[in-house]
Protein backbone atom coordinates (compact mmCIF):
# COMPACT_ATOMS: atom_id res chain seq x y z
CA UNK A 1 0.00 0.00 0.00
CA UNK A 2 1.21 3.29 -0.44
CA UNK A 3 -0.26 6.21 1.30
CA UNK A 4 1.72 9.55 1.34
CA UNK A 5 0.96 12.29 4.34
CA UNK A 6 2.48 15.98 3.45
CA UNK A 7 3.13 17.88 6.52
CA UNK A 8 4.11 21.69 5.66
CA UNK A 9 4.97 24.90 7.30
CA UNK A 10 7.36 27.02 8.60
CA UNK A 11 10.60 25.87 10.70
CA UNK A 12 10.09 25.19 14.65
CA UNK A 13 5.87 25.10 13.98
CA UNK A 14 5.90 21.56 14.96
CA UNK A 15 5.65 19.43 12.22
CA UNK A 16 8.35 17.11 13.01
CA UNK A 17 6.46 16.01 16.36
CA UNK A 18 3.31 16.00 14.69
CA UNK A 19 4.64 14.05 12.15
CA UNK A 20 6.95 11.30 13.85
CA UNK A 21 3.28 10.53 16.17
CA UNK A 22 1.71 10.15 12.92
CA UNK A 23 4.06 8.16 11.24
CA UNK A 24 4.38 6.17 14.70
CA UNK A 25 0.39 5.96 14.54
CA UNK A 26 0.12 4.30 11.36
CA UNK A 27 3.48 2.77 11.33
CA UNK A 28 4.64 4.50 8.15
CA UNK A 29 8.03 5.42 7.91
CA UNK A 30 9.05 8.97 8.24
CA UNK A 31 11.76 11.68 6.53
CA UNK A 32 12.50 14.97 7.81
CA UNK A 33 12.93 16.19 4.72
CA UNK A 34 14.64 19.53 6.43
CA UNK A 35 17.78 16.75 7.11
CA UNK A 36 18.26 16.39 3.81
CA UNK A 37 18.94 20.18 3.67
CA UNK A 38 21.30 20.18 6.66
CA UNK A 39 23.23 17.01 5.14
CA UNK A 40 23.35 19.45 2.58
CA UNK A 41 24.64 22.74 4.27
CA UNK A 42 26.69 20.02 6.79
CA UNK A 43 28.36 19.40 3.46
CA UNK A 44 28.78 22.88 1.85
CA UNK A 45 30.38 23.98 5.82
CA UNK A 46 32.44 20.94 5.13
CA UNK A 47 33.78 22.83 1.79
CA UNK A 48 31.53 20.97 -0.66
CA UNK A 49 29.70 22.96 -3.50
CA UNK A 50 26.27 22.93 -2.97
CA UNK A 51 24.69 21.40 -5.55
CA UNK A 52 27.40 18.29 -5.79
CA UNK A 53 26.90 17.82 -2.14
CA UNK A 54 22.82 17.87 -3.11
CA UNK A 55 23.09 15.47 -5.92
CA UNK A 56 25.56 12.88 -3.85
CA UNK A 57 23.33 12.73 -0.72
CA UNK A 58 23.06 9.31 0.37
CA UNK A 59 21.07 8.20 2.97
CA UNK A 60 23.31 7.42 5.42
CA UNK A 61 24.30 11.03 5.27
CA UNK A 62 21.13 11.79 7.45
CA UNK A 63 22.60 10.34 10.24
CA UNK A 64 24.69 12.31 10.87
CA UNK A 65 24.67 13.40 14.49
CA UNK A 66 25.57 17.19 14.15
CA UNK A 67 22.66 17.71 11.53
CA UNK A 68 21.02 19.66 14.74
CA UNK A 69 23.60 22.38 15.38
CA UNK A 70 23.04 26.10 14.93
CA UNK A 71 25.56 26.75 12.15
CA UNK A 72 24.29 23.84 10.10
CA UNK A 73 20.77 24.84 10.87
CA UNK A 74 21.73 28.23 8.84
CA UNK A 75 23.95 26.61 6.10
CA UNK A 76 20.86 24.78 5.43
CA UNK A 77 18.58 27.55 5.20
CA UNK A 78 21.10 29.12 2.97
CA UNK A 79 21.46 25.94 0.40
CA UNK A 80 17.54 25.70 0.62
CA UNK A 81 16.96 28.74 -1.09
CA UNK A 82 19.18 27.25 -4.16
CA UNK A 83 17.05 26.48 -7.02
CA UNK A 84 19.06 23.65 -8.44
CA UNK A 85 19.65 22.60 -4.84
CA UNK A 86 15.92 21.83 -4.47
CA UNK A 87 15.65 20.20 -7.69
CA UNK A 88 18.47 18.15 -7.10
CA UNK A 89 16.66 16.68 -3.75
CA UNK A 90 12.91 16.33 -5.13
CA UNK A 91 13.87 12.90 -6.53
CA UNK A 92 15.07 11.73 -3.25
CA UNK A 93 12.10 12.89 -1.38
CA UNK A 94 9.20 11.49 -3.98
CA UNK A 95 11.12 8.14 -4.04
CA UNK A 96 10.37 7.76 -0.41
CA UNK A 97 6.63 9.21 -0.40
CA UNK A 98 6.48 6.34 -2.69
CA UNK A 99 7.24 3.54 -0.65
CA UNK A 100 5.48 1.11 0.23
CA UNK A 101 3.37 0.95 3.76
CA UNK A 102 2.90 4.75 3.87
CA UNK A 103 5.04 7.37 4.34
CA UNK A 104 5.01 10.55 6.40
CA UNK A 105 7.24 13.54 4.82
CA UNK A 106 7.31 16.81 6.82
CA UNK A 107 9.21 19.95 5.41
CA UNK A 108 8.93 22.63 3.85
CA UNK A 109 6.62 22.57 0.15
CA UNK A 110 6.14 19.02 0.93
CA UNK A 111 2.38 19.34 -0.04
CA UNK A 112 2.68 21.94 -3.04
CA UNK A 113 5.48 20.91 -4.83
CA UNK A 114 7.11 17.49 -3.61
CA UNK A 115 3.91 15.75 -3.30
CA UNK A 116 1.17 17.41 -4.43
CA UNK A 117 -0.85 14.10 -4.61
CA UNK A 118 -0.63 13.16 -1.28
CA UNK A 119 -3.31 11.40 0.26
CA UNK A 120 -3.44 13.39 3.21
CA UNK A 121 -2.22 17.51 3.63
CA UNK A 122 -1.65 19.26 6.53
CA UNK A 123 -0.18 23.05 7.12
CA UNK A 124 1.45 23.40 10.42
CA UNK A 125 2.16 26.99 11.80
CA UNK A 126 2.78 29.61 14.51
CA UNK A 127 3.49 32.89 15.42
CA UNK A 128 7.54 33.60 15.27
CA UNK A 129 7.99 34.25 18.59
CA UNK A 130 6.37 31.02 19.47
CA UNK A 131 8.57 29.04 16.67
CA UNK A 132 11.72 31.02 17.67
CA UNK A 133 11.00 30.02 21.59
CA UNK A 134 10.42 26.41 20.58
CA UNK A 135 13.87 25.83 18.58
CA UNK A 136 14.96 28.40 21.37
CA UNK A 137 14.32 25.02 23.61
CA UNK A 138 15.07 22.51 21.69
CA UNK A 139 19.13 23.93 21.09
CA UNK A 140 18.86 24.62 24.77
CA UNK A 141 18.69 21.01 25.56
CA UNK A 142 20.73 19.98 22.89
CA UNK A 143 23.76 22.28 24.58
CA UNK A 144 23.88 24.69 22.15
CA UNK A 145 24.62 28.30 23.42
CA UNK A 146 22.71 30.84 22.03
CA UNK A 147 20.36 34.06 23.06
CA UNK A 148 16.85 33.46 22.91
CA UNK A 149 16.68 36.76 20.94
CA UNK A 150 19.53 35.20 18.42
CA UNK A 151 17.31 32.39 17.67
CA UNK A 152 14.26 34.66 16.85
CA UNK A 153 16.17 37.04 14.44
CA UNK A 154 17.71 33.97 12.97
CA UNK A 155 13.87 32.62 12.30
CA UNK A 156 12.70 36.29 10.83
CA UNK A 157 16.10 36.19 9.00
CA UNK A 158 14.63 32.74 7.25
CA UNK A 159 11.05 33.42 6.82
CA UNK A 160 12.46 36.35 4.99
CA UNK A 161 14.76 34.01 2.77
CA UNK A 162 11.92 32.08 2.02
CA UNK A 163 9.35 34.66 0.98
CA UNK A 164 12.10 36.38 -0.97
CA UNK A 165 13.43 33.07 -2.52
CA UNK A 166 9.65 32.98 -3.98
CA UNK A 167 8.96 29.45 -1.88
CA UNK A 168 5.91 31.00 -0.45
CA UNK A 169 2.39 31.35 -2.73
CA UNK A 170 1.40 35.29 -2.04
CA UNK A 171 -1.64 34.20 0.00
CA UNK A 172 0.77 32.52 2.17
CA UNK A 173 3.34 35.02 2.37
CA UNK A 174 1.03 37.74 3.52
CA UNK A 175 -0.17 35.16 6.23
CA UNK A 176 2.73 34.36 7.35
CA UNK A 177 3.64 38.38 7.60
CA UNK A 178 0.40 38.78 9.63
Amino acid sequence: MTFTVAIDGPAAAGKGTISKAVAAHYGFAHLDTGLLYRAVGAKVLAGADPLVAAQTLQPSDLGNADLRTHDVAQAASQVAVNADVRAALVTFQRDFARRSGGAVLDGRDIGTVICPDAAAKLYVTASAQCRAARRHKELQDRGDDISANQVFVDVIARDKRDADSGRRPQWLQRLMRS
